[in-house]
């Protein structure tokens, strides 16, 4: 085995289980549309196995395999059916939810049985004995039925380390039924990765004939780690989910997981093809769950390959190996330059260039002063792109878009408790003085709507942009109480773009209309109307 690059060329086979493990992490449901969608954009990506529920576990999962009948996965992607070993007291063939298992028609079933004796004396209440043979059993029913089987042991690593022979003798069971895949699981996430290496190596020994694969929970943050101990121990066959959604803290990061064998050890995957398709594929599945996506994923977050401190920036300009371990392209995602008052002159320049605006070195020393004096007044511009490009223009002496003169906003109620909010702003663009008013549901409802009210009458062309998230952050808390200076970030779309922008004062009101003010400002300016 070569040691630096132990999984050079090895085949490993991914099962993706977003569908069904991923499902059960806190607050993510997926509806059959949604489960459809997202197991056609894991095929379409390269994983080998996906593992769309437990059919008969609920309604949801067996509509889903429903729908599925029939249905051919991109790339030759397979569909697989979760569930468990017999019932104790019941034959296998009498069993509903191998039954259940059947009548979902996938070629591929992944069946979990007890690896701990804890578990089978406590949690199922049968002999030792009695499990064994409702491992095999179950097993065999699935393969007389025509069904590959991938056994998934459950906590066999703690099993094994309470009772290595006993943990062995259900993966034996497994395999004495037809089990051709025989997976370890940590189901518990607590093991370590030395642990899970030397039991994953014993199976591998003691199992040649049998692909041994690896499931692994983030308990103890070691899912990752402890999936690729056991790959490197000979494990050829990997489980997890996209973005390490599931049970608890979830499941093996495959977001992580899939770059790493890749780039990094030289493993041979059908993904590898479509990497570069990887942050697309984290996105679309956070959309789907509607969870907002993590910046700080490795690999595919906004800060995966962000850089904020002018001796990084400075040097990744010269180049990017300097401070990055993989090119971003190959994973979909895209070098960014953070603007804020821990930036040198390298970090403006970049940021600007991105956008298109050069600027000569000698401006640069003013910008970043604005910039630095602007942040102690609570304005933040590493999350708000847009604001910063605006203010480099206005040190450039560029015409303002509209200048905001005067506002007022204001909510009242009448005894019925119906309460509304209304705003009124006075703009100057292009030397004409406009002045208008808007209701709202609240007072920055209120504002937005007057504003846009105001600039629609000089800028039809802002009709199809409009405001998508708002965010508020007290910034001195409770010392200042009411007093309190707020930062205001606005996000905006149009044209199929989005943009952010900032305000910041101890008026909440004002500090939206600033991010408000710019955020159509640079709509403008991006339209070539200003």
């Amino acid at each position: 085995m070569n040691e630096t690059k132990p999984l050079a060329g090895a085949r490993i086979e991914l099962l993706d289980t977003t569908l069904r493990d991923g499902t059960q992490a806190e607050g993510v449901t997926l509806s059959v549309r949604d489960k459809i969608a997202v197991a056609e954009a894991l095929a379409a990506f390269g994983v080998d196995l996906i593992e769309g529920g437990w059919p008969g576990s609920n309604p949801r999962d067996a509509d889903f395999f429903e729908a599925m009948k029939g249905r051919a996965l991109p790339r030759g992607a397979r569909l697989t059916a979760f569930g468990a070993t017999r019932r104790r007291d019941l034959a296998a063939e009498d069993d509903p939810s191998l039954a259940a298992l059947l009548a979902a028609e996938t070629p591929v079933v992944t069946l979990f049985g007890k690896s701990w004796t804890l578990h089978a004396l406590e949690a199922l209440g049968v002999s030792l004995e009695a499990n064994l043979a409702m491992i095999r059993e179950s097993v065999a029913f699935l393969r007389a039925a025509g069904r590959r089987v991938v056994y998934d042991a459950e906590h066999f690593f703690d099993g094994y380390a309470e009772d290595p022979g006993y943990a062995l003798a259900t993966l034996e069971a497994a395999a004495a039924g037809g089990a051709d895949t025989l997976v370890l699981a940590d189901t518990n996430g607590g093991r370590l990765p030395e642990e899970v290496f030397a039991a994953t190596a014993e199976v591998v020994r003691r199992f040649p004939d049998r692909t041994v694969g690896v499931h692994t929970h983030n308990d103890a943050e070691l899912a990752v780690a402890n999936s690729l101990a056991a790959l490197r121990a000979g494990a050829r066959h990997l489980q997890g989910t996209v973005g390490g959604y599931g049970e608890r803290a979830g499941n093996a990061n495959l977001t992580s997981l899939i770059p790493t064998l890749v780039l990094k050890y030289g493993a041979e995957l059908k993904a590898a093809a479509k990497l570069a398709g990887l942050r697309e594929l984290a996105h679309f599945v956070d959309e789907r769950a509607n969870q907002t996506p993590n910046r700080r994923a490795p690999y595919v977050g906004d800060a995966a390959f962000a850089h904020k401190g002018g001796v990084h920036v400075s040097a990744v300009l010269k180049n990017p190996r300097t401070y990055e371990h993989v090119e971003p392209e190959r994973v979909g995602n895209r070098r960014r330059f953070l603007v804020s008052d821990l930036s040198g002159r390298s970090n403006l320049l970049a940021k600007l260039a991105e956008a298109g605006l050069e600027l000569a070195k000698e401006e640069a020393g003013p910008l970043l002063e604005e910039v630095k004096a602007l942040e102690r007044d609570g304005y933040a511009f590493e999350g708000a792109d847009a604001s910063f490009f605006l203010l480099a223009r206005r040190l450039r002496g560029a015409p303002e878009p509209f200048r905001v003169d005067a506002f007022r906003s204001w909510t009242g109620g009448d005894a019925h408790g119906r309460w509304q909010a209304e705003a009124t702003v006075q703009l100057t663009v292009a030397g004409r003085s406009v002045h208008t008013a808007a209701t709202g549901q609240g007072p920055v409802g209120a504002l937005d709507n007057a504003l846009r009210k105001a600039l629609l009458n000089f800028f039809p062309e802002l009709e199809a942009v409009g405001l998508a998230d708002y965010k508020v952050r007290v910034l001195e808390g409770q010392e200042a109480g009411t007093a309190s200076v707020v930062r205001v970030l606005v996000e905006m779309e149009g044209a199929g773009k989005r943009w952010s922008t900032v305000g910041a004062s101890a008026n909440v009101i004002e500090a939206s209309l600033k991010a408000l003010g710019d955020g159509y400002a640079y709509a403008l300016v991006q339209a070539g109307l200003a």
